[in-house]
């Protein structure tokens, strides 16, 4: 390959903040650690392509589309809803702009394409995404809860609300009706509670 990849190596180390970048809207809820936005984005586009398989979506381009979905908030931070009040939002097209200066055409047009596919909100893919989205915050605030953090049913509650596909809101009752490690004792034969 002749093409300069210093833009995209710059871009590679520029990622890799988000996995110091904490959810801050967490905070407000007590929590002293919260997740990061890299955790977050992994468990959401893992959600992704499950709901876009069980509503008919392509999962893989819906799981594409969660991956880079909060990419921007290397530059921007995570802004919880309390804060975006007060500031005014960053637009997502005019970051991922920056963030691709220099990067090949090929890489530069397909990061652009999907940040605006996502935020048009208007393929099975983005919706399914999107519904991923809130479905992970939900999930990580039933982990809190259970962890101790009362405050996180804030969280699952508006969550849960703005859940649009047939399937997230079907898993979200699953979800719920769940506790957060009957998966382990499932995996070890046990009984649930």
């Amino acid at each position: 390959m002749t093409e300069d990849l210093t833009s995209v190596a710059r871009f590679l180390f520029e990622a890799g903040t988000l996995k110091q970048t904490r959810r801050t809207g967490w905070w407000m809820a007590g929590v002293r650690d919260p997740e990061s936005v890299a955790e977050h984005s992994w468990r959401t586009a893992l959600i992704a392509s499950v709901i876009a398989k069980l509503e008919g979506a392509d999962p893989a381009q819906a799981a594409f589309l969660a991956v880079w979905h909060d990419t921007q908030e290397t530059r921007t931070g995570d802004v919880n809803h309390l804060g975006k009040k007060y500031t005014p939002s960053a637009d997502p097209m005019v970051v991922t702009a920056d963030q691709i200066v220099g990067m090949p055409e090929i890489l530069a047009s397909t990061i652009q394409d999907l940040v605006a596919e996502y935020e048009a909100k208007d393929s099975p893919e983005a919706v399914c995404a999107r519904d991923a989205d809130k479905l992970e915050c939900l999930i990580q605030g039933v982990e809190y809860k259970a962890q101790g953090y009362a405050n996180a049913q804030r969280w699952i509650d508006n969550s849960r609300g703005r859940l649009t596909t047939k399937s997230a809101n079907a898993l979200a009752d699953a979800v719920l009706a769940a506790g957060s490690l009957d998966w382990l004792r499932a995996a070890l034969g046990e009984k649930p509670f």
